[in-house]
């Protein structure tokens, strides 16, 4: 994807100063990596890793409830979607059943264990968001977060059907839980 610059504002990297450390991507993705971590940590009682969440949450909230829906709302193939309920469903927290009325739809459905964990889950993810912006004020963070609405807004200047805005418009229960990719690859909301 090629994104439009616009000339008349300044630049604020070029190649003579770009220093990888000091890139904000950089800095995001070590955010996203340490947020990852902090759900891993609080979710490691209930046996739930940082790439099970998101679709535990999805199905609890009622976002999705096939196989296709739940992967693209997670932002997944239907073969990683496939592999990650497989590992759900051996922990007993979710289970398949075929439609009655299209065999080629497959339903996922939260077991009363997986109810239980997913309804554990926003609690988490508000730890450790709050935990990530310990010392901002209000102010701070109303800034903050519309600075990064601005930063993900001038991804939609490419015209690109696969920027975050898009696939966010597809999927508007992701909208207030911004996708990204963990060094792993797989997709966070937090």
């Amino acid at each position: 994807m090629h994104l439009m610059v616009n000339p008349e504002q300044p630049a604020f990297y070029d190649l003579d100063n770009y220093r990888p450390e000091d890139s904000v991507g950089y800095l995001m993705r070590l955010i996203l990596s340490s947020m990852a971590h902090g759900v891993d940590a609080q979710l490691a009682e209930s046996d739930l890793t940082n790439a099970q969440w998101l679709p535990m949450l999805k199905l609890h909230q009622g976002h999705a409830s096939t196989v296709a829906e739940l992967a693209r709302a997670c932002n997944l193939d239907a073969g990683a979607m496939t592999r990650l309920l497989d590992r759900l469903e051996a922990k007993g927290l979710c289970k398949r059943i075929r439609s009655e009325t299209d065999r080629r739809v497959v339903n996922i459905a939260l077991t009363d264990t997986g109810r239980e964990v997913a309804q554990g889950i926003p609690g988490v993810l508000c730890t450790v968001l709050n935990q990530h912006l310990t010392g901002l004020n209000a102010d701070e963070f109303f800034t903050l977060k519309s600075l990064l609405q601005r930063m993900l807004a001038n991804t939609s200047q490419a015209g690109a059907e696969h920027t975050p805005l898009a696939f966010l418009s597809q999927s508007a229960d992701c909208a207030a839980a911004p996708l990204s990719s963990t060094p792993s690859g797989t997709p966070d909301a937090f």
